[in-house]
């Protein structure tokens, strides 16, 4: 199954600092119809949030201000159900140890080509279709039951 067919349904947000990566990415994205809204710190990504919940979001780990760590952290409580990503140069264990506390789903080390992006996007779509099917499988068992 292409990802794009899914993708395009969904709605991602992209926090990164580097401008080059906001318009590369963006560029790809909507090119192949996706909706990718872009910003450049995590401040920025918490007003988004309060006024759009997005499925996929995808944050640099080092920005200006609030680090994309801090930012995951803030806003895990109120949107548990998006899939995460972060974006490192700087992967280390103690980095690693609070983003598998916080919940991040994926990790992309920098330097990172579009490819890349979409293909840890492509490997959570499929992990979530398969917790999907068995969610709805146990819930058809767990019906029979009662």
């Amino acid at each position: 199954m292409d990802p794009f067919d899914k993708l395009k349904k969904m709605k991602m947000l992209l926090i990164d600092d580097d401008e080059w990566i906001r318009d590369s990415l963006c560029i790809y994205f909507e090119s192949r119809g996706c909706n990718l809204k872009v910003l450049e710190t995590a401040e920025e990504g918490v007003e988004a949030l309060k006024k759009q919940a997005y499925d996929i979001i995808i944050t640099d780990y080092r920005l200006p201000g609030m680090d994309g760590l801090e930012f995951l952290r803030r806003i895990q409580d109120s949107h548990p159900q998006a899939m995460k990503i972060l974006i490192t140069a700087y992967r280390s264990e103690d980095v690693l140890s609070k983003a598998i506390r916080i919940g991040i789903h994926d990790f992309i080390d920098k330097p990172f080509t579009a490819k890349t992006i979409e293909d840890s996007l492509s490997r959570l779509l499929q992990e979530q279709k398969r917790n999907s099917t068995d969610f709805d499988v146990n819930h058809l068992v767990e019906s029979q039951n009662t």
